[in-house]
C-alpha cells in the first residue's frame, strides 16, 4: 500500500513542480502577498499549487486531513497529509533556482512517505517507511563524514520570531568554527534532501513549521541519517527547532545548539 500512494505522490508532485517551473515566468510583483510579515511572502502560484495537491491526494486518500502552509482542508484524526507547495517561495519569485515541493503522509505521530521534488533540476527525494530513500529512482544515502571539523553543514533564517537573533548568529559562528562552512539555500526542505543524499552533512534551523521538515525528515532517516530538536528529542515536527545529519556527527551538532 505505501508504495502505491508513495509513487501516486511521487506522479502529482512531479506534476505540479512542472507548474510552478512554468509559473515563475508570469508572476508579477503586483500579484506577490505578504502573510506574516514583509519577508514572508506567498503568490497566486503558492496557493495554486496547494490546491492541486489537496484535489490529488483527496482522492488517493480520502479520510485524510490536511496541515497544509497555505491553510487548505482540515486536520483529521487518524491520517494527515503535510504539504508545503512551495518551499523557498523568496527565491522562486526573484528567479533564483533553488525552491521544491514537499509533501508527506503522517499517521499518528508517524511519519509514513514523504517526497521533495526539485523543479528547477527535475530531481525527486523519495521515500517511504521501511522502503529506503530514493534520488530519481536510484537509492541514495547519507554521506560517510564522521569529522565534524571536515563537514559541510547548511542553516536558514526564520521570517518571523526575529527576538533570538543574536543568540543565533553566536551558534552561527560556533558552527562555522567546528566546520569545514555553512551554506543558507533558502529553502529547507531542499537542505534536508541535500543531507540525504549526501551533498551536505548537516543542516539546522529554528523557527520552522511541519510542512518545512516532515518529508525530509522521513528520506534523511530512510537514507540513513538522523534527525532530532535543538535538544536530541523528537520534538522537531512541531517544536520549531531542527538538527538532521548523517547520524555521525549529530551529537556533535547538538551539543552547539542545545545551549541557545
Amino acid at each position: 500500500m505505501l508504495k502505491e500512494i508513495l509513487e501516486q505522490v511521487i506522479e502529482i508532485s512531479i506534476e505540479t513542480g512542472k507548474f510552478l517551473k512554468d509559473e515563475r515566468k508570469s508572476i508579477k510583483t503586483s500579484e506577490i502577498e505578504m502573510k506574516s510579515g514583509k519577508n514572508d511572502l506567498v503568490s497566486r502560484a503558492d496557493k495554486e499549487a496547494e490546491r492541486r495537491f489537496v484535489d490529488y491526494l483527496r482522492k488517493v486518500l480520502p479520510e485524510a486531513g490536511y496541515i497544509a502552509e497555505e491553510g487548505t482542508g482540515e486536520r483529521a484524526e487518524k491520517y494527515n497529509w503535510i504539504i508545503d507547495p512551495l518551499d523557498g517561495t523568496t527565491n522562486y519569485l526573484f528567479g533564483i533556482p533553488c525552491y521544491c515541493t514537499s509533501v508527506a503522509l503522517w499517521k499518528e505521530g508517524e511519519i509514513l512517505i514523504g517526497v521533495i521534488y526539485d523543479p528547477e533540476h527535475d530531481e525527486c527525494f523519495s521515500a517511504a517507511r521501511g522502503l529506503g530513500a530514493f534520488l530519481n529512482g536510484e537509492p541514495m544515502k547519507v554521506s560517510d563524514q564522521k569529522d565534524m571539523q571536515l563537514s559541510l553543514l547548511a542553516t536558514g533564517f526564520p521570517y518571523d520570531n526575529k527576538g533570538r537573533q543574536m543568540e543565533y548568529l553566536n551558534i552561527l559562528a560556533k558552527m562555522n568554527s567546528n566546520s569545514r562552512g555553512i551554506r543558507r539555500l533558502g529553502a529547507a526542505a531542499v537542505d534536508m534532501a541535500y543531507v540525504a543524499c549526501g551533498r551536505l552533512d548537516g543542516f539546522y534551523e529554528y523557527g520552522l513549521s511541519a510542512w518545512d521538515v516532515a518529508a525530509g525528515a522521513l528520506i534523511i532517516e530512510e537514507a540513513g541519517g538522523k534527525v532530532s530538536d535543538f535538544y536530541g528529542k523528537d520534538d522537531y515536527l512541531f517544536g520549531s527547532t531542527l538538527v538532521c545529519d548523517n547520524g555521525l556527527i549529530h551529537q556533535d551538532m547538538v551539543d552547539l545548539v542545545k545551549e541557545w
